[in-house]
Formats: C-alpha cells, sequence, structure tokens
C-alpha cells in the first residue's frame, strides 16, 4: 500500500487508525452480520452508534447541558439560510463579518431573510487578515452576531473572539472544529461540515444553545427546524449514517488515541510551526496570510511566479504531497493540515519544499 500525504482542503485525510477501524467493521459490525452502511437507522444497533458519537462529541468539547447536539445533513452552507430561519426572528436583524468567502456567502445568504449587516470586513486586504472590529458598529439588537472562527481558503483564523454582548455569537467552524478546545459556552450556536476534520462528507454537526431554539421564520421547511430536529434527537428523517458511524470513531481516537483536545491543539501547532518556520525563513515561497491571522488549519503561500507554482504543485504530487494547488481567489499552494495529517508528513513536505528551492533558486 502505498498512500500519499493529501492536503485537500476538504473532504481530507482520516487518521490511518480509524479507517483500518472502518475496514474491519465493513462486512459485519460487532456481530451484526452486516455494516453500517446497510444497516436500518431505526434499528438498536444503529441507536447505539449515534448515541454514543453524540455523548462523545459532549465529553471530548465539553459541550454545556444546555446545550442541543444536532447531526444535520446539507453540509454546513445549508447553515448558512438554516441559522438566520432559526435565529433571526425578533429583531430580523443580524451582524456579520466578512473574513473570507465561506462568510461572505453566509452573510449574502443570511440577507434573504432579514436585515444583515457587515460590519467588519477584510476584503480590500484579500481577506488576509482578520478585520480590525469598531464595537460602535455592533447593533444591540441583533439577534445573532455570524463570524467563521477559520477561513479555509485564505488560511486564517480568529485568535480572540468579540465580545457581543447579550448578542448571541453564531460561528462557522467547518475548518476547525476538534482542532483545539473552545469554549462553546461563549456561543449561542456553532455549525461545522465534518469532511474536514470530523467524518466523510454528508455530516453537519451544529451545536444550539437551547434556548435559542423556539418559533422559527414562517415558512421554514421541517428539515431546517432546529425544534423538529431536536425533538427527533436528529433522526426525523434517515440520518448520514456512515459518516456519523465515522465521527464516532474519529472521537474516540482523538480521545484515547491522541488524548483530548489540549494535546490535539499542542499537535496542530507544532505541525504548523514546521511550515511557517519555513515560510518565514524562506527566499523563494511567501506565506499569504499575515503573521497575527495565521491559522493552524489552513497554511496558504506564494512563489511570485505563476508557472513557479505550477512547477511546484506537479512536482509535489509526483513525490507524494498531493492536493497543495491553492484556491483561485489566492493563487499558489495551500497546505490543509488537519488533526489527521502526521507530523511526518509536514516534516517531509518542509523537507521537499527545501529541496525545490535549492532546485529553483
Amino acid at each position: 500500500m502505498n498512500r500519499v500525504y493529501n492536503f485537500s482542503a476538504g473532504p481530507s485525510m482520516l487518521p490511518e487508525a480509524v479507517l483500518q477501524k472502518a475496514a474491519d467493521d465493513m462486512l459485519d459490525y460487532q456481530g451484526s452480520g452486516q455494516s453500517v452502511m446497510e444497516m436500518s437507522h431505526r434499528s438498536p444497533v444503529y441507536d447505539g452508534i449515534i448515541k454514543e458519537a453524540q455523548r462523545l462529541l459532549r465529553e471530548v468539547m465539553n459541550i454545556p447541558e444546555n446545550y442541543q447536539v444536532l447531526f444535520l445533513q446539507g453540509g454546513a452552507s445549508s447553515q448558512f439560510a438554516a441559522v438566520p430561519m432559526n435565529l433571526m426572528t425578533k429583531s430580523h436583524k443580524a451582524d456579520y463579518v466578512l473574513s473570507g468567502q465561506f462568510s461572505t456567502k453566509a452573510f449574502q445568504e443570511g440577507s434573504r431573510y432579514g436585515d444583515c449587516k457587515a460590519v467588519a470586513s477584510s476584503k480590500e486586504n484579500n481577506f488576509s487578515c482578520i478585520p480590525p472590529l469598531d464595537e460602535k458598529e455592533f447593533r444591540p439588537d441583533a439577534d445573532y452576531f455570524h463570524i467563521c472562527l477559520n477561513n479555509t481558503i485564505y488560511g486564517t483564523a480568529w485568535s480572540q473572539l468579540p465580545d457581543t454582548g447579550n448578542v448571541p455569537l453564531v460561528a462557522d467552524i467547518s475548518s476547525c472544529i476538534l482542532s483545539r478546545p473552545i469554549d462553546v459556552s461563549k456561543f449561542g450556536l456553532v455549525y461545522a461540515g465534518a469532511q474536514k476534520n470530523v467524518a466523510p462528507a454528508g455530516l453537519t454537526i451544529v451545536i444550539v444553545r437551547e434556548d435559542l431554539i423556539g418559533e422559527p421564520q414562517e415558512g421554514t421547511p421541517t428539515m431546517f427546524n432546529y425544534g423538529v430536529m431536536a425533538k427527533n434527537e436528529s433522526m426525523y428523517n434517515t440520518p448520514p449514517c456512515w459518516p456519523i458511524y465515522i465521527c464516532k470513531l474519529v472521537l474516540e481516537w482523538i480521545q484515547n488515541d491522541i488524548g483530548g483536545l489540549s494535546a490535539m491543539e499542542a499537535r496542530n501547532v507544532k505541525k504548523a510551526q514546521v511550515l511557517y518556520d519555513f515560510l518565514d525563513h524562506s527566499q523563494l515561497f511567501k506565506p499569504c496570510a499575515q503573521k497575527d491571522s495565521r491559522s493552524i488549519m489552513n497554511v496558504t503561500f506564494v512563489t511570485g511566479d505563476k508557472d513557479l507554482d505550477a512547477k511546484f504543485v506537479k512536482e509535489a504530487a509526483a513525490a507524494g504531497f498531493v492536493n497543495l494547488k491553492g484556491h483561485r481567489s489566492v493563487g499558489g499552494m495551500r497546505a490543509s493540515i488537519y488533526n489527521a495529517m502526521p507530523p511526518e508528513g509536514i516534516d517531509k513536505l518542509a523537507a521537499f519544499m527545501k529541496k525545490f528551492e535549492q532546485e529553483n533558486s
């Protein structure tokens, strides 16, 4: 078997231990005589899987009891609409910080359902930083305040949360969920697509404070109604059974093999530092994100020469480092180094980059 180092922004790598466990259970899950892929979601066996996945997520993330954990479908992008449909119900106002493409899409979608205000933006800097905030721009009567905690495309992340007072803070945490501890109690709601750090594509996680689950906007589809999904324990319809099962295995890996989220954060910081240290001293490669906004999940960089960037991506792929091409809005390269990327993958990438620089300077 010749596995590559996959730096894709998502779907991304899964831990090899998880893949091996899933392979072992593929034909016969715990003596049931069937695969998780084919068993009824109403069966006692699967009921145990989904409940254990929810329990583990609560334990690993230290989620307070007054929050509901929902396993949904539709990707994080579905929540761009579901959040305003469920939360923008009092003043019909919401504030957004535009720090990248996905927060901008969330703002645009939210604007279809109420009065959304962009209180800050780093677009003029090509989203290379988290924009400075002026609290005078915040609206105290907003129904929520939305941010994207980690910006996959641009390689930036929030290092300090905004103080929104009594206005619930909502965050898209798709590309940083389970990468480090977060204080869930500081948020009214967080949501994430699972395909970066949690499971295969198909599962969407929503963690929402119970007092925010009420009467949604008129016309909200049943499948977007948090109250319906919470009442039915994420089983109103057939859930994404296989991704939820993999989610359970990943949570077990984080808890048992890594040692929890504090240990995961230390591991991720160390991995990212290897790349940033190289980039900061390189004569060929330049990091894209400003230092005070750097992500530990997505590292963006360029050579300044598009042809040389393309050559690097091609030669890297041939050497076993795949999916390093950057997003078209940034160009260059992007190394997505999520939880499952082993530290040796980063060390080997840095060594390859050093060799490439020596050969092309």
